[in-house]
């Protein structure tokens, strides 16, 4: 895969794969992404086939990415409710 496409996909990738705001279906919104990134990708010159050689299955990818994204937004959020309790209850682990 040319540098262009690494860099198109590392960047595409790194805008448009966030954790939802709303619960949906990661494969459906995936599906989604997959098709707006192959458009993007088009427009730019890069065709889909250089992108699937080095990662192959772009939804597979970008669904991977989604849940990352859903995980490290939980962990933040209960790292943030662990933080939000008074000193005692957070040193007694929250008892």
């Amino acid at each position: 895969m040319s540098e262009h496409a690494i860099e198109f996909l590392k960047d595409w990738i790194g805008k448009k794969c966030k954790a939802p705001s709303q619960p949906v279906r990661l494969e459906k919104q995936a599906e989604v992404l997959a098709k707006e990134c192959a458009e993007k990708a088009a427009e730019v010159g890069i065709p889909l086939e250089d992108i699937q050689e080095e990662v192959g299955d772009i939804q597979e990818l970008i669904v991977s990415r989604l849940e990352d994204a859903v995980d490290a937004e939980a962990a933040q959020d209960n790292s943030a409710d662990f933080d939000a309790l008074p000193p005692r209850a957070a040193s007694a682990g929250g008892r």
